[in-house]
């Protein structure tokens, strides 16, 4: 089969490797029709490859049809159209009846330390083959897919794979007070969604920060006001000029390790220079350093009003990064954040992707729509910001 492997930094690859097989008793494999691009993977593109090996399957964002099940699965047929969350769960250890599904205790990465084993997402997380790929083995198969209804386009159910459920798991940690405000750093796919969604669940002002003028103009048309952080000296000082002084209730980072601005130059160079060490050392260096570009997230922190909340759904990585902990700890700020805990939200989700109308606009957040052998083009458009890139869809099968 055909399938997106990592070779280097910025080097994606279309391959053809040896097509998965049933492995485990509750193995599915699922033919994918529609995979999308994250950016996390954008993170795999450019600083973390130190976690990689040459010829890894990239990909954690998919969804296709049913083409085998192990002999244990029984709530999956032949011909079922499933989405695939990006992060695996057995379904029954303490942690899923918690359902803190990101920490499975059943697919724990205990020998790094990590949570549950992700799609496509380096050696810290299992190394399992991604969904960038014509086929998927999708271990614990009785447990995580999600069936979704034939006769609707791909993109009405694609991003219950993770892009919803992140934002969903973002607002909801953001706990926003009744007639509350709260502001979302980062207007990629994830805050777009972050947007929606608070509108949707009735917060009653929603402030988008960004770089970029098409995803500014994209947050405003649902609803969001919008501050531009290259027009705007102190973007913590706007907000608060906005907000009668205090600041928003409530801040999501939906930016992470490879934030824009001054604060993070010499993050920005660490995370150049890490790639020119060997992976032993660069695997050290990250672990045990300061790798983040944190403009984003010291903003977050001023932003967020004394008694507030900050989400974090943005993707960290350094042990040692430089925070302001007496402002965090003076202001009486609480801090929630994690990886998404998929199926603990899909069943608040999904009535809204299943309801005429689209309220969250699903079926227009693609900005693309590839190839699969187009893979390597849309890596670097997406992470280069061209064309208006926002979110890539990828589709084996399709010539």
């Amino acid at each position: 089969m055909k399938a997106v492997t990592w070779h280097g930094r910025r080097d994606v690859r279309v391959d053809n490797v040896p097509d998965p097989r049933i492995e485990a008793p509750n193995d599915a494999i699922v033919r994918i029709t529609s995979t999308a691009i994250c950016g996390s993977d954008l993170h795999l593109y450019e600083v973390l490859g130190m976690f990689m090996n040459e010829g890894d399957i990239l990909g954690h964002e998919p969804m296709g049809m049913v083409e085998e099940v192990g002999p244990e699965v029984t709530n999956l047929k032949r011909g079922d159209r499933v989405v695939i969350p990006f992060g695996i769960a057995c379904g029954h250890c303490y942690m899923c009846d918690q359902q803190l599904y990101a920490h499975c205790e059943t697919t724990q990465n205990y020998e790094t330390g990590k949570g549950a084993r992700l799609f496509g997402y380096t050696s810290l997380y299992g190394q399992v083959p991604g969904g960038q790929a014509e086929y998927l083995r999708v271990p614990h198969a009785d447990f995580g897919p999600i069936k979704v209804p034939e006769g609707t386009r791909d993109d009405r159910f694609l991003y219950l794979s993770d892009v919803l459920p992140t934002a969903w798991q973002a607002v909801e940690y953001a706990d926003v007070p009744a007639g509350g405000s709260l502001a979302v750093f980062g207007l990629g796919p994830i805050g777009q969604m972050c947007c929606r969604v608070a509108h949707e669940r009735g917060v009653e002002r929603v402030i988008g920060v960004d770089i970029v003028p098409e995803r500014l103009e994209l947050a405003r048309q649902f609803g969001a006001e919008t501050i531009d952080a290259n027009e705007v000296k102190d973007v913590s000082a706007a907000i608060k000029e906005m907000t009668g002084g205090r600041g928003t209730d409530s801040v999501i980072d939906a930016v992470g390790m490879e934030a824009h601005g001054v604060a993070g130059a010499a993050a920005k160079f660490s995370q150049l220079m890490v790639n020119f060490l060997p992976d032993p050392a660069a695997r050290k260096m990250v672990e045990k350093g300061a790798v983040d570009r944190l403009d984003a997230l010291l903003d977050a922190i001023a932003s967020v009003r004394r008694g507030g909340t900050l989400s974090i759904s943005g993707v960290y990585g350094g042990a040692v990064d430089p925070l302001p902990m007496m402002e965090l700890f003076d202001k009486g700020v609480q801090v929630r954040m994690g990886q998404a805990h998929v199926k603990r939200w899909v069943p608040e989700i999904l009535p809204l992707l299943e309801v005429d109308g689209d309220p969250l606009g699903v079926e227009a957040l693609a900005t693309h729509h590839l190839t699969l052998d187009e893979a390597p083009e849309a890596y670097r458009m997406f992470q280069a910001k061209e064309n208006g890139a926002l979110k890539m869809v990828l589709h084996p099968g399709v010539a």
